[in-house]
């Protein structure tokens, strides 16, 4: 018997065979606001939908679960309550590319309902423990709860018990959504819009512009393709197996380079954790589907093979063929930041070596960028087993260089303490000032040229500090002595949580020169600052258990 339910208003119903809701509402119904960030761990919220208004994963809710239920999603919600959260996220920079939105909509959007109801006292920690369901990789999170915090009329950030809630000081029409588009390129870098159809699901992502009969591809364990007829099928056929959390330590897998040394570093394996899985499709003789359709997935997808494959499958199925990587795909074949380990000398003199794995791609061009940056640093390439590692991951190489020539200087003058400013200048002119004081807010300053648009600026530059303090402090993924990754789960990467990022304040700094790229300067800067505040332990991440071995 059929599964019957309501989705958005109206009844419908799918086959009893054992799918989730998730695959049920897209794969047969052709409901795409819902995303496939992780299926089936349930670990990054972006397929959340409410089932009887209640927040539900769907991609580990049973579709044969919500029989005779009513199931919402982003598409669904009453018209004005979509486009209050739709516009203060868009005027907040709370949506990026736009992947990780509607999920988080459709929890805070319930919240306001527990709030209007009575049901539930709303504050910032109300806000932030919600969005502990959720990932966001890109805003890092402060936008999201300053948009909350606007619709709910709730106070946030820090002194918010005397404050009044934050005003939402852009709306979307008083913004140039070209120059907002600009600005988004220099620091994805890749074309991104930002719209109330972005915020509720409709940014446009290959996995939702695919042809609904176009057969499906995935990879096996191996890295060979499996094709099926549907995704179920397709996973089938590939024997996926559910990705798990590993107890296995993090490796640091580069020793220290032979020297005498003041200021060393090491890093581990670190995954970019873009949300959205690399996707592409492609019709016999057409061109494919790019998997960077609204955002640059921190260099991650720059090199990705999915549009190669869609685009030969095709041609060999003679119809359209989807290539579907999963959460665990991801971690297996998608390029990592290459770890380093790094020595340095008081007058900036030292060497970084560097991880080149079997895959690696574009490592060529460190040497010239850490020159940029750190003149006096020899880059040294050491081939080791490993997943792909990638100079297009953001910063590769020269950010490391840039965080301890920074220290150096900071040492030099007596300014190596906790919450002192820590100042970096990127390969392409990006200038940043960054503090991190000890259990208290961020406070960063960047110089990009003209402005553009401050929203879109202002949040990558967020989304930098929150992704400098991930790498620092708690990212990583265990990588065995042979190359194979063990890390096959979201939250296995270490991504810091809303409930664990600090406040930040952003001062941007117009200036009269063509824009360039501000957000990667942060993120070195950031790190430095951190790194000083954690008291400069050598080995990254500093505070997560089981690393540093």
């Amino acid at each position: 018997m059929p599964v019957s339910f309501r989705v958005d208003g109206r009844e419908v119903a799918v086959a009893d065979d054992d799918r989730s809701l998730l695959d049920a509402l897209r794969e047969e119904l052709g409901l795409h606001a819902p995303k496939d960030g992780c299926s089936p761990q349930g670990q990054c919220g972006c397929c959340t939908v409410w089932v009887d208004g209640s927040p539900r994963v769907s991609c580990v809710t049973p579709a044969r679960r919500v029989a005779g239920r009513e199931v919402t999603t982003s598409e669904g919600l009453e018209p004005a309550m979509a486009r209050r959260w739709a516009d203060a996220l868009v005027a907040s920079g709370g949506s990026q590319c736009g992947f990780c939105t509607p999920g988080i909509v459709m929890r805070l959007a319930a919240l306001e309902a527990h709030q209007a109801s009575g049901r539930r006292r709303v504050d910032e920690a109300a806000v932030r423990t919600a969005l502990a369901a959720h990932l966001c990789r890109c805003t890092g999170w402060q936008s999201i709860v300053e948009a909350a915090g606007a619709v709910l009329g709730v106070p946030v950030g820090p002194g918010a018990a005397d404050a009044a809630p934050l005003p939402v000081e852009r709306g979307p029409a008083e913004r140039d959504p070209l120059l907002a588009a600009w600005r988004a390129q220099l620091e994805g870098p890749a074309f991104q819009t930002t719209s109330a159809a972005t915020v509720l699901g409709r940014a446009g992502f290959a996995e939702d512009t695919a042809p609904a009969r176009a057969r499906v591809a995935v990879p096996r364990a191996d890295g060979s393709l499996a094709v099926g007829d549907d995704l179920t099928d397709a996973r089938r056929r590939a024997g996926k197996v559910q990705g798990r959390n590993s107890p296995a330590a993090l490796r640091h897998p580069l020793a220290l380079p032979a020297g005498d040394w003041d200021l060393c570093l090491r890093t581990t394996w670190v995954e970019p954790a873009y949300l959205e899985p690399d996707a592409s499709w492609c019709r016999p003789g057409g061109r494919p589907a790019t998997p960077l359709a609204n955002g640059g997935a921190f260099g991650g997808k720059r090199r990705s093979p999915v549009t190669a494959e869609a685009q030969r499958l095709a041609a060999d199925e003679g119809v359209p063929v989807r290539v579907v990587w999963s959460r665990e795909d991801v971690a297996r074949h998608g390029p990592k930041r290459p770890p380093v380990a790094l020595g340095v000398r008081s007058d900036g003199t030292g060497v970084l070596r560097l991880a080149r794995t079997p895959r690696a791609a574009g490592l060529d061009v460190v040497a010239a960028r850490v020159a940029a940056v750190a003149p006096g640093i020899r880059v040294e390439l050491v081939d080791v087993p490993g997943p792909p590692v990638s100079a297009d991951i953001r910063g590769a190489g020269w950010a490391e260089a840039a965080v301890v020539t920074a220290v150096l200087c900071a040492l030099r003058e007596g300014r190596a303490v906790p919450g002192a400013p820590v100042s970096v200048t990127a390969p392409g002119g990006g200038r940043a000032r960054v503090s991190v004081d000890p259990g208290g807010p961020v406070h960063v300053e960047v110089w990009a040229g003209e402005v553009l648009d401050p929203t879109v600026l202002r949040s990558y530059c967020m989304g930098a500090v929150h992704q400098a303090l991930g790498w620092v402090r708690s990212e990583g993924v265990a990588v065995d002595e042979g190359g194979a990754v063990h890390d096959l789960t979201v939250r296995s990467y270490g991504v810091l949580s809303a409930r664990d990022t600090p406040w930040m304040h952003v001062t941007l700094h117009e200036e009269d020169t063509w824009p360039v790229n501000g957000s990667d300067a942060v993120l070195a800067a950031t790190a430095a600052a951190a790194w000083i505040t954690d008291g400069l332990a050598a080995d990254w991440p500093t505070r997560r258990a089981g690393a540093g071995r």
